[in-house]
């Protein structure tokens, strides 16, 4: 069995409540209900979201895309992407809080404090590159989607801070952004194949 042993600075630690956790879970399964009927209609045709026919994997692009958005935007421990992340998820711990509080009488509890992967200097490129491109295209993209964008981004926030199925995917995402970095200065900027 080898040991692997991490640098203090490759991981940027986040704390995320039972209530932010839970609140994350209502709106993706929310989400995944309308995709699953065709939008707030109900109906098996298009629905006036702009989700789409039922059961279109397209009509889950944006939600995914805003996921994976708010998991690099954790990843993110400075900055104005960071700094963003930290709103959203103490807005949804502290939503998430008064519902549970009202609906339940039970206070939150600290689900724990999980540490994320950092994005690293190549992955900070694609994550630059990528919120560029957004905010030039805003214009661009519908509002429904744009609704949809947003939701995964703050579902993206509140799930990924923690030690289960969600952590590993954002494990994912990240490496992924930064070894697609690494490749673009490598391979296109520097010309080196390796």
């Amino acid at each position: 069995m080898s040991t692997v042993t991490l640098a203090a600075g490759q991981y940027t630690t986040t704390t995320i409540s039972t209530a932010g956790f839970a609140l994350g879970l209502a709106l993706l399964a929310a989400e995944l209900w309308r995709w699953h009927k065709g939008g707030k209609s109900g109906g098996k045709g298009k629905g006036d979201d702009g989700g789409g026919a039922a059961r279109d994997p397209k009509a889950l692009i944006p939600l995914g895309f805003g996921m994976v958005c708010g998991i690099l935007m954790i990843a993110c421990p400075a900055g104005l992407l960071g700094t963003l992340a930290g709103a959203l998820r103490w807005g949804g711990n502290s939503v998430g809080d008064v519902a549970m509080k009202w609906l339940t009488g039970a206070p939150s509890q600290t689900l724990g404090t999980a540490a994320t992967p950092r994005i690293d200097a190549y992955g900070a490129i694609v994550v630059a590159a990528l919120a560029v491109t957004l905010w030039l295209l805003r214009k661009q993209i519908a509002k429904a989607v744009k609704g949809k964008w947003w939701k995964g981004v703050l579902i993206g926030c509140l799930l990924c801070v923690s030690t289960g199925t969600a952590a590993l995917i954002a494990q994912q995402v990240v490496e992924g952004a930064n070894g697609l970095g690494a490749w673009a200065i490598n391979g296109i900027a520097k010309g080196e194949i390796a």
